[in-house]
């Protein structure tokens, strides 16, 4: 849609040093609203673990160190002779292109390590930050949708956007194409609503983070089908790889869910 939210002139006194125009960019405004609404959610409910506000500002600068190397790894390996032939693609690809499994795959064990460090209840935690995974996703599908990137087939029926902006990642331009972000942005909204009224009844701690998981496994699956940029490529030739990942998540969703599922609710 608008993959530059504002273009501000540059003041006489940096011209310099810095580029005739400032350029604010939609996805990185969105990914900052999301850390920061996800920041202080978290914030009023891990008081009761004893985490400081230092604690938790060290926890979250470190996860999205830790999303950050995930993300562009997945990203990089989606297509990897493509960046073992240019190399230089890597440098110039660097700020823009992200795997949210690889993320996610990358900041849980470090989440889990550093609570653990701590002596921090690990699954009761993770129940906190299942609440958390969709806020952030929300945003940055937000971001997704102004920039146009991760976008969807062509659609012929009233579900279509058409992105026109030059500089949007989606293609054909000024074509009609499914909103997949948007989509994504459904699914998440949903899957916040439902930890919501299940957490009020869990029945064992985990429950929450185990169910964030695995519906939106379930969801991104069939978001897939709709998606376009067909350059991430597919295994076995029709799987794509967010497929494929979450086939082995909800495999391990399975296992996690009946171990945790016998254990007292107030132990980790």
């Amino acid at each position: 849609m608008h993959p530059i939210l504002l273009e501000l002139n540059t003041p006489d006194i940096f011209n310099s040093f810095l580029p005739p125009k400032i350029k604010i960019y939609s996805y990185g405004i969105f990914i900052a609203l999301g850390v920061l609404l996800s920041f202080f959610f978290c914030l009023k409910r891990t008081k009761d673990f004893g985490v400081t506000r230092g604690q938790l500002e060290n926890l979250f600068l470190n996860s999205i160190l830790m999303a950050f190397i995930g993300g562009k790894l997945f990203y990089f390996l989606q297509n990897p002779n493509k960046y073992i032939e240019q190399p230089q693609l890597m440098l110039k690809n660097l700020g823009s292109g992200f795997v949210f499994y690889g993320s996610l795959i990358f900041t849980v064990p470090f989440i889990i390590y550093w609570l653990r460090r701590r002596k921090i209840a690990v699954r009761s935690f993770l129940d906190i930050l299942a609440f958390v995974g969709p806020i952030l996703h929300i945003f940055g599908r937000l971001g997704c949708f102004m920039a146009g990137c991760c976008y969807g087939k062509v659609c012929n029926n009233f579900l279509g956007v058409e992105f026109t902006d030059s500089l949007s990642k989606a293609k054909p331009l000024n074509t009609s194409l499914y909103p997949t972000q948007l989509f994504d942005i459904v699914v998440n909204l949903g899957i916040f609503i439902l930890l919501y009224f299940i957490g009020k009844r869990k029945k064992f701690e985990g429950q929450l983070f185990l169910i964030y998981i695995s519906a939106y496994a379930i969801g991104r699956s069939i978001i897939e089908i709709f998606r376009g940029d067909s350059e991430r490529g597919f295994i076995f030739g029709s799987i794509s790889h967010s497929q494929f990942i979450a086939i082995i998540l909800l495999s391990i969703v399975i296992y996690f869910y009946r171990k945790w599922s016998k254990l007292p609710i107030i132990n980790q």
